[in-house]
């Protein structure tokens, strides 16, 4: 569907509807806003607290009449300024949905398909508010939005809602098969071809084994170190990769890159066998991947997809981690190595690497070709917006 405006044709209009701001949906949101806006796309980007907003496109914050943000998934650092949906009322999270109906109806005449995030009060928006304009449209369901009715979480009756718009969408998109069908598929039987499993995408420029050369000494760095990214949370496990740490400490620190509850903890049991960074730039995060010689983590719980994966595999620098989940479509026996969920099986395996460099140069080849064949942002946002076109087009 092509549309011109003054001299500029105009492939397709879409509209992103986010819960909220996110961190890793909200950065694959963003990063996909800013492809299709590239490519010839109109977007409208849209989510509280919009800030800065995605590139080139049309970014609109949505006004909330509470200062208390829906999530996904709640962070205690987070306060009272944040509510998760899944442990709201039914009357209360209710009483969000006006708030994102009007900013989608807003630009519903001026779309031909809508992308709505989680399944939350943002999927019972984009279908109630596309439905009426009788638009086309697809939800990307992330792990952590759809992962708390697993654990008997949500008012029923707004689960209802939610499933009437996850049954109703003209599509599905996700990150792994593991969401599809262990997580999505596990609750509401919806056809295979419903669905579009697209990884996350990264920018291979920025995670590239080139590109970290001289940021160890910034941070006063060796020239061998196991690097652990993510918040400083117990469902993240960084007390899991301190306890590993024991097993190969003689050989490498790890460095801890992130923040959270848990962070003077973890620099006091670390005890000397590495350092945490906390927060840094993401030109720093990506140096600091490039420059590791092994990428480590260990969640509490099973990963939906972890980008950090991906991050590493691009950076040539291959992951040891906690088997589970979606990680496996991500980490292959030649380009890392996934443990039981133990953190002695985890450090005995980083040890290993490290004392045999030439399985370990290997592998970092062979995630870097890995990386560049499937996980590049802008091949993963071409199959978006080929999928998105023939949506907008039936």
């Amino acid at each position: 569907m092509v549309h011109t405006r003054g001299d500029q044709r105009i492939r397709m209009r879409v509209a992103i509807l986010l819960l909220n701001s996110g961190r890793g949906s909200g950065e694959v949101a963003r990063r996909q806003a800013r492809y299709l806006a590239a490519n010839g796309c109109r977007v409208f980007f849209m989510h509280p607290g919009i800030g800065e907003g995605a590139p080139g496109a049309l970014n609109q914050d949505i006004e909330l009449h509470s200062s208390v943000t829906p999530v996904h998934e709640h962070l205690p650092s987070a306060g009272r300024d944040q509510e998760q949906v899944a442990v709201m009322s039914y009357a209360r999270a209710m009483s969000y949905l006006a708030d994102y109906e009007r900013a989608l109806e807003s630009v519903i005449d001026e779309v031909d398909v809508v992308l709505g995030h989680h399944a939350s009060i943002s999927a019972i928006a984009t279908a109630n508010i596309a439905g009426r304009a009788g638009k086309p449209y697809a939800l990307f369901l992330h792990g952590t939005g759809i992962e708390p009715r697993h654990e008997g979480k949500y008012d029923d009756r707004l689960w209802s809602l939610i499933q009437q718009a996850i049954e109703g969408a003209n599509g599905i998109l996700v990150t792994t098969e593991y969401v599809r069908d262990r997580l999505v598929r596990a609750l509401i039987d919806l056809p295979l071809e419903r669905f579009l499993v697209l990884p996350c995408g990264v920018d291979l420029d920025e995670f590239h084994p080139d590109q970290g050369a001289v940021i160890g000494r910034k941070y006063a760095l060796p020239e061998r170190y196991v690097i652990c990214p993510g918040a400083l949370t117990a469902s993240k496990g960084p007390q899991n990769v301190v306890a590993a740490t024991v097993e190969y400490a003689d050989l490498a620190p790890t460095v801890f890159i992130g923040d959270g509850e848990l962070r003077q903890q973890i620099e006091a049991d670390l005890n000397g066998r590495g350092s945490v960074l906390g927060f840094v730039s993401a030109e720093d995060k990506a140096a600091l991947i490039n420059a590791a010689s092994i990428l480590t983590a260990a969640p509490e719980k099973k990963e939906h997809f972890g980008i950090i994966y991906a991050e590493g595999l691009a950076a040539g620098t291959p992951s040891v981690a906690y088997e589970g989940g979606g990680v496996a479509s991500i980490v292959t026996q030649r380009t890392g190595i996934l443990t039981e969920r133990d953190p002695q099986a985890l450090g005995g395996a980083i040890r290993g690497l490290l004392t045999d460099p030439g399985r370990l140069a290997a592998m970092a080849r062979e995630g870097r070709r890995r990386a560049e064949e499937h996980f590049s942002w802008l091949k993963l946002g071409r199959s978006l917006e080929e999928w998105l076109v023939r949506m907008s087009s039936q």
